[in-house]
């Protein structure tokens, strides 16, 4: 991952922010969890840019953000022993899901891509174009 800041949420009442802050099986401060899941999900879809963090801040503040907090609270509550842990999980599980041609139809995310990938590009796309208008 590049040194390119963690962004905070911009939607701490919904999104992965929302959706943790009332999860009574994590083991840290929301915030530090955000942090986290933004650190792992760089890592998984190989971020090297300040864009990029862009895509990942965007990716956890929106619905699919909030999808992918209840998959990190499924693990929590199935015995993952750490938000860490849960996180990843959730990251395998999404990278191991594809994007469908559907997908690629209505959301313009190429068909065939992991699907947190797929997500996080679309979010980092969509910021670029509205920074241009």
């Amino acid at each position: 991952m590049t040194n390119a800041a963690i962004l905070p949420s911009r939607n701490t009442d919904n999104g992965f922010f929302g959706t943790l802050t009332t999860c009574p099986e994590r083991d840290r401060r929301t915030s530090e969890v955000w942090i986290l899941a933004s650190r792992l999900i760089a890592q998984a879809v190989h971020a090297t840019s300040e864009e990029e963090m862009i895509g990942i801040r965007d990716f956890l503040d929106s619905r699919s953000g909030r999808h992918f907090a209840d998959e990190v609270v499924g693990a929590l509550q199935c015995g993952a022993p750490d938000c860490e842990a849960a996180i990843a999980a959730a990251i395998a599980k999404w990278q191991d899901w594809r994007i469908t041609r559907a997908t690629e139809r209505s959301d313009g995310i190429p068909a065939g891509l992991p699907y947190l990938t797929g997500w996080v590009q679309h979010f980092t796309v969509s910021a670029a174009l509205e920074e241009q208008n």
